[in-house]
C-alpha cells in the first residue's frame, strides 16, 4: 500500500466518523423531550437520548439502527471477506509450518474481531428487545471495554517471551524439570 492509499483510508475513516452521524443529531434536536427527561446511561449515545423523547421515535430508530449498520457491520463484512481470502491463500501454502503459522495469525485476529463486533451486537440489539435499562448499559460497557482490553491481551498471548514468563510463574517446578534434561 502507498503512503497515499494510507491516507485515503484515514481520511475516509475520519470523515465518515465525524459526517455520518450529523443527520441524526441535527433530527433529534428537533425532538421534544420532557424538562424531566433523564438519560441513565454511562457513555454519550444516540439510541438512549432518542428513548427519552416524548416523540415519534420510529425515524429515529431508524435512522439509528441505519448507521449503526454502514458504520459497524459493513466493515465487519469487509473483514469476513479479507479473511476467506486470506484463507484461501493459507490453504496454497505448501508447507504444513507455513500454513499452521498463518492460520494461528489469524485466528488470534478474529478473536479480537469476534469479540469486537459481538459486543456491538449485544449493545445494539438490547434496544430492539424489551429488556432492563440495567442490561442497555452493560450492553454498552461490554463493547466499550471488553474489546479494547482482550485486543492487546491476546496479541501479547501469542509472543513466545510472555507465553514462557507466564508458564515458568504459573508451574515453576515445571521449567526446572524442563532445565534438567
Amino acid at each position: 500500500m502507498t503512503p497515499q492509499t494510507n491516507a485515503a483510508l484515514a481520511a475516509s475513516a475520519w470523515l465518515t466518523a465525524l459526517l455520518l452521524p450529523i443527520p441524526a443529531v441535527v433530527e433529534t434536536l428537533h425532538m421534544a423531550f420532557d424538562n424531566t427527561a433523564h438519560i441513565y446511561h454511562c457513555l454519550c449515545d444516540h439510541l438512549a437520548a432518542v428513548q427519552a423523547s416524548c416523540s415519534d421515535t420510529t425515524p429515529q430508530t431508524f435512522m439509528g439502527f441505519c448507521i449503526t449498520m454502514v458504520v459497524s457491520f459493513l466493515p465487519l463484512f469487509l473483514v469476513l471477506l479479507c479473511y476467506a481470502y486470506i484463507l484461501a491463500s493459507a490453504l496454497c501454502i505448501s508447507s504444513r509450518k507455513g500454513c499452521s503459522k498463518a492460520f494461528s495469525t489469524c485466528s488470534s485476529h478474529l478473536l479480537v474481531v469476534g469479540t469486537y463486533y459481538s459486543s456491538i451486537a449485544i449493545a445494539y440489539v438490547a434496544y430492539r428487545a424489551d429488556l432492563p435499562l440495567d442490561f442497555h448499559i452493560m450492553g454498552n460497557m461490554v463493547h466499550a471495554i471488553l474489546a479494547p482490553v482482550l485486543s492487546p491481551l491476546t496479541y501479547t498471548l501469542r509472543n513466545k517471551d510472555v507465553k514462557a514468563a507466564i508458564t515458568k510463574t504459573a508451574c515453576p517446578q515445571d521449567t526446572k524439570k524442563a532445565g534438567k534434561t
